[in-house]
């Protein structure tokens, strides 16, 4: 038989838990340990049960941040982290309808596209020893980190000084 409702009873009416435990021999420690939902767990129940209404009316597209702002128009403040919390332990996610499309699926037997200008890669054998030197300064030209110098100066002349102006020495006055 299960004592606790006449505790309670007791409780209610501003009695003694105390005496009554003793009247019903119980004890105290097991009355107060018994399984009782708490007023955060009550709340929260009510709240997961909010959420997956909201999330099941959003055709579950509704993520933590779009189910607080729903439940905040309706009045019911709650933290976004707590939603977020109980959508977890529901095992509910919210899912954006954008997604990646491939808009383009190569043929694999496709016929190649001719080379229309005739493109040589083949290597010289003789060659292979030459040196190449190229010039960016046209396309990198007023870009910061990205100055060289001509390569018709290479080596760069001593009185090459790049885009940006120079500052000149300054000048000291001797003392008397």
């Amino acid at each position: 038989m299960n004592v606790y409702p006449f505790i309670e009873a007791e409780q209610a009416g501003k009695h003694s838990v105390k005496r009554a435990c003793e009247l019903l021999q119980v004890s105290r420690s097991a009355y107060y340990t018994r399984n009782i939902t708490s007023s955060r767990k009550r709340v929260d129940e009510q709240l997961t049960a909010k959420i997956l209404q909201i999330h099941a009316a959003s055709n579950g597209t509704y993520g933590a941040p779009r189910i607080h702002a729903e439940l905040a128009a309706a009045g019911l403040r709650h933290g976004r982290k707590r939603i977020a919390r109980r959508m977890r332990a529901a095992g509910i996610r919210g899912k954006s309808p954008r997604r990646w499309q491939v808009t383009t699926i190569p043929d694999p037997n496709a016929a190649k596209r001719p080379d229309l200008i005739g493109r040589d890669f083949t290597v010289d054998p003789a060659a292979i020893d030459t040196r190449w030197c190229g010039d960016i300064t046209s396309s990198t030209r007023g870009k910061a980190g990205c100055i060289w110098p001509p390569s018709s100066t290479w080596p760069p002349a001593a009185s090459w000084a790049g885009p940006w102006p120079t500052i000149s020495r300054p000048t000291w006055s001797t003392p008397p």
